[in-house]
């Protein structure tokens, strides 16, 4: 029978406000039915309801929209690959969905209910199952830590050599796994252009609570190994010869200062400016490299920002507002990382100020709903919560 979205969304609609105990059901049928799924999954669930949910709630609301389901789904089927998902799990997992929603929705539900969601999910699920059996790169790769640079007390940088060569694109980022914590997974942007010995740089800080981003900044050394997923990413070099822009709040400096490094390279001139904002001064963890670029790349303008430290001589504000202290911006290519209330906020200024959307590149994980803040491992609300996709594993922040 043909997809009928409407059907889906309003019997959906009627599950949300229980949330939490939809998915607590989910798992509940899903663990008894197939026991030995519960090994694919981390020890503590609570985090993964909340994702399950949220994956599921953009799924259906995008219904609508196939050419941008499609893609969300083919990248989730994709990187599925590196928690060991096969068809059988998709069944597993679909009967158990279907179950939850008709328990949750049993006032409203129909035949013609149940039949829409059955087609909607067996959509879903081929979508995912063919984008994995039509991949041919690793489901994941071991890579050797061969340097770790602490750069402030909560921030290290790393650099990796993947045990194979990883093709990446500037601005793409990729999951990462430590032997501390098995099962969880922890997204982080890749901090340069694609080098000819093929090693990664992560800027990562330590946050109270981030499992992941601890474990690497406190408890890593030179020499352990971690495992990392497919680079993912849209958040890439520009095609134009237009000049840049850059605002990076915190560690979201990483995936810019890649796409930096790439349009030196290559031997354009565009001007770029990379206003870099920090809270202190002793943040500016990155300050003595961006100089280096600067001095070597006289088109390069590097400004540090400072928000809460009245000690800083150099400029100071919030980054939106710094932003707005410069001349116009309306003619050039504006890429925003960092915290989801400074990019909301940058995005906004920068379109009110004439800057069209389609030439503002947002962190592309800030822009999903469902996803975490590149480098930041926050609490478990707004934009931090992260789903990497609903049916195996679980890329942590806690």
């Amino acid at each position: 029978m043909p997809l009928n979205p409407r059907l889906v969304k309003e019997s959906f609609s009627a599950v949300e406000p229980v949330a939490a105990k939809a998915a607590g059901y989910f798992y509940g049928r899903l663990f008894t039915h197939c026991p030995h799924l519960r090994g694919m999954f981390p020890p503590g669930m609570e985090v993964q309801r909340d994702r399950l949910f949220t994956a599921l709630t953009r799924v259906v609301w995008m219904l609508d929209s196939p050419e941008g389901l499609e893609s969300y789904l083919a990248q989730l089927g994709r990187d599925h690959r590196k928690y060991g998902v096969s068809p059988d799990h998709y069944r597993a997992v679909g009967s158990a969905l279907l179950a939850t929603i008709r328990h949750f929705a049993a006032e409203i539900w129909t035949d013609e209910i149940e039949a829409a969601w059955t087609e909607a999910y067996a959509m879903a699920a081929q979508i995912m199952i063919d984008a994995a059996a039509g991949e041919t790169t690793p489901a994941w790769w071991l890579a050797e830590v061969i340097d770790h640079e602490p750069r402030t007390r909560d921030i290290s940088v790393l650099t990796l050599r993947p045990s194979e060569r990883m093709d990446f694109v500037p601005g793409q980022y990729v999951t990462v796994q430590t032997a501390r914590w098995p099962r969880v997974w922890r997204r982080f942007s890749i901090a340069n252009a694609p080098r000819l010995d093929g090693t990664l740089r992560l800027h990562v800080r330590a946050v109270p609570g981030g499992w992941v981003s601890t474990a690497l900044v406190r408890h890593t050394r030179i020499g352990d190994q971690l495992l990392l997923g497919p680079p993912v990413g849209t958040m890439t070099p520009p095609e134009s010869d237009r000049d840049l822009l850059c605002v990076a709040g915190g560690t979201g400096l990483a995936p810019l200062k890649a796409v930096i490094e790439h349009v030196i390279a290559s031997g354009d001139r565009p001007n770029i400016h990379l206003l870099f904002g920090v809270r202190r001064a002793s943040d500016l963890y990155d300050m003595p490299d961006l100089v280096r670029m600067e001095a070597a790349f006289p088109w390069l303008r590097v400004v540090p920002v400072v928000s809460d430290d009245p000690g800083y001589d150099g400029m100071r504000g919030r980054l939106p507002d710094v932003v707005e202290r410069f001349h116009s911006w309306a003619d050039h290519e504006a890429y925003v990382c960092g915290p989801p209330a400074m990019v909301d906020e940058t995005v906004r200024r920068l379109q009110l100020s004439g800057v069209p959307l389609a030439r503002i590149h947002r962190d592309p994980m800030q822009s999903d709903p469902t996803a975490e803040p590149h480098g930041e491992e926050r609490g478990l609300t707004g934009t931090a919560r992260d789903v990497d996709g609903f049916l195996a594993g679980f890329e942590s922040k806690t």
